[in-house]
């Protein structure tokens, strides 16, 4: 009885203890603390003012909130480094009416990203990458105002989601 005892208390204890390095995110940011993303500039063909800002934003906030990284200025300091650029912006076409009138205009924004890992000597979790995603408008509906801010805000969701599900994700 008291073997059995002390075998139940073993897997408790190992149970509950391999509990404490999972993760729901599956995200593992291994000996890594802090983190650094600078200016992400928009050099694409047609420039839409302040996105560049909103997608740098938009990607710190995603790895603040979704690990325990402290976000730092300097590159040099940060052991996760995202540098990039916003690559391409534009309008097209997607469908057409009888009257030769676009029923749908899609918006694709794409990202090229370089990810740094400087907690890893070997360099194999680095990359640079192109990102991209796009959502499609209502021909009826002018791709200004909430319009466009809610189709970019969509994109930028996705895109971070990826550079993040591809540097850190461990799925």
């Amino acid at each position: 009885m008291k073997k059995l005892k002390l075998t139940f208390l073993f897997l408790s204890l190992l149970t509950f203890n391999s509990c404490g390095f999972y993760s729901f995110t599956g995200v593992d940011i291994g000996n890594a603390q802090t983190f650094a993303v600078p200016f992400f500039q928009n050099t694409a063909a047609v420039i839409e003012p302040g996105i560049d800002q909103r997608f740098t934003f938009a990607l710190q906030d995603l790895i603040q909130n979704q690990t325990s990284l402290n976000l730092t200025t300097n590159l040099n300091e940060a052991d996760l480094v995202y540098t990039g650029e916003i690559i391409d912006y534009y309008f097209a076409p997607q469908t057409a009416t009888s009257d030769d009138v676009a029923a749908q205009t899609r918006l694709t924004i794409v990202v090229l990203c370089s990810f740094t890992n400087k907690a890893i000597e070997d360099g194999s979790a680095d990359f640079e990458k192109r990102f991209s995603f796009f959502v499609d408008i209502a021909g009826n509906a002018q791709p200004v105002g909430t319009v466009l801010d809610g189709a970019i805000e969509e994109i930028f969701e996705r895109i971070t989601q990826d550079i993040f599900q591809a540097s850190l994700a461990n799925w």
